[in-house]
């Protein structure tokens, strides 16, 4: 049977049939709690305000008193009293034709029912004249105008950034209900890998680098720095999740183990390096030895073809290429709509829009293809010549993926599908 390799939607949605949202949380100060997501509904445990403020510097008002007024012909009030913020005095009623000179913030006693502000007055002390009438409820802040007692004011799901953290604060929230972290371990293959800080005299030893703080030197032929595990790790932290790394050579044996272990540890693994059909291409016999449930394989995307998709004792493994600029790309396809649904948090589904292609790219590809792009003001330029997937450098350049169909010719002024990259949160 000829197998016909899916669209990356279709294998995204035989990734994560039967994955499931994470139920265990923890309860974390309220500015730990950055950047986590909310494990449960949080509902406001009174109103706020919760007592009607005003909203200026001036003059507390019945605003039926000051209706029509003018330099011309002023509103002439008697100043009972001063109310500052974070105070209450005590007023008595005075009847009509009375003002109370207020700041902002502070409470507008119940007689009154709006507030001129100071400038549309002669800031009297003793009686005040007005010039400018204002309309009911006017500079003044109702009792729940911003939140409302019993209403849900985040839902379960939330990733809190500074705008929830003050929401929480408003309402006096000092611990607050978040998922735990995501745990995800990242096993890096080849054996021509060597961690930056560690000096690897031969393909056999490993040293660690002394802390002289010179500069580093270029490794040995046939040898290569980690960085795919240093980039997929620091966009973990990023996010949030809890991420480590581990480097194993080309040993089948070993690389089984390697999987079998962090299953059983984490709640997603992540493979970089070996799922082609090369020699030492060893990712997909491990994962059929393990008897991983393969979910999708070699979908029809450029760059990235190979990526591999299963699970593995209930747990999520993404198997990605070795070359830097192709597991970026995967990873971005298929993680973050897998740690969206782990984590019940939709914060984390890549953003896929519109814009119009600004930069010519004459090639034509056979396949559909990502190429690395940057948008802004809903323009899209292609920073760089080189699209080679071996190619990392350039993407700093980059802020977006052009998401490009097979067999399409593009030129500028056309209408173009972007997906943006998740650099930050």
């Amino acid at each position: 049977m000829n197998y016909e390799a899916p669209t990356i939607e279709q294998a995204l949605d035989a990734f994560l049939s039967g994955i499931s949202c994470m139920d265990e949380q923890e309860r974390l100060p309220l500015l730990n709690a950055l950047g986590r997501v909310l494990a449960e509904d949080i509902r406001a445990p009174f109103s706020v305000p919760s007592f009607p403020k005003s909203a200026m510097d001036g003059y507390a008002v019945c605003a039926a008193e000051v209706e029509g007024a003018s330099r011309e012909n002023p509103a002439v009030l008697k100043v009972i009293g001063e109310r500052l913020a974070g105070g209450s005095v005590e007023l008595p009623f005075a009847g009509a034709l009375t003002a109370v000179r207020i700041m902002t913030g502070a409470e507008v006693p119940p007689m009154y029912d709006a507030v001129v502000r100071e400038e549309d007055t002669d800031y009297g002390e003793a009686e005040v004249r007005i010039f400018r009438g204002v309309t009911k409820y006017q500079n003044y802040c109702a009792v729940g105008e911003d939140i409302r007692e019993g209403d849900v004011v985040l839902s379960a799901g939330t990733r809190l950034g500074r705008i929830e953290i003050g929401t929480l604060a408003s309402l006096g929230i000092t611990f607050v209900p978040v998922k735990r972290k995501l745990k995800v371990a990242i096993i890096s293959t080849g054996t021509e890998l060597v961690d930056p800080g560690a000096v690897k005299q031969d393909a056999g030893t490993a040293e660690p680098d002394a802390g002289t703080g010179d500069a580093p030197s270029a490794l040995p032929p046939g040898l290569i720095y980690n960085s795919i595990a240093y980039m997929l790790e620091a966009s973990l932290i990023a996010a949030g999740f809890e991420a480590d790394h581990s480097i194993y050579r080309d040993d089948a044996g070993e690389i089984e183990a390697a999987v079998r272990m962090a299953a059983k540890a984490a709640d997603v693994v992540i493979t970089t390096g070996g799922v082609s059909v090369g020699k030492k291409d060893l990712i997909p016999g491990v994962l059929e030895s393990l008897g991983a449930d393969i979910r999708f394989r070699r979908a029809r995307i450029q760059p990235g073809t190979p990526t591999i998709g299963s699970v593995y004792r209930g747990t999520p493994v993404l198997s990605l290429s070795g070359n830097p600029y192709a597991a970026v790309v995967n990873f971005d396809i298929y993680f973050w709509p897998l740690a969206a649904k782990m984590t019940g948090c939709d914060a984390f589904l890549p953003v896929v829009e519109e814009a119009v292609l600004v930069s010519p790219y004459e090639k034509v590809n056979a396949m559909r293809r990502l190429l690395r792009a940057r948008v802004e003001h809903g323009q899209v330029t292609l920073p760089s010549k080189s699209h080679a997937s071996s190619v990392l450098s350039n993407l700093t350049a980059c802020n977006c993926y052009l998401d490009l169909p097979g067999g399409r010719r593009i030129k500028p002024g056309d209408r173009v599908t972007i997906r943006r990259m998740q650099n930050t949160f």
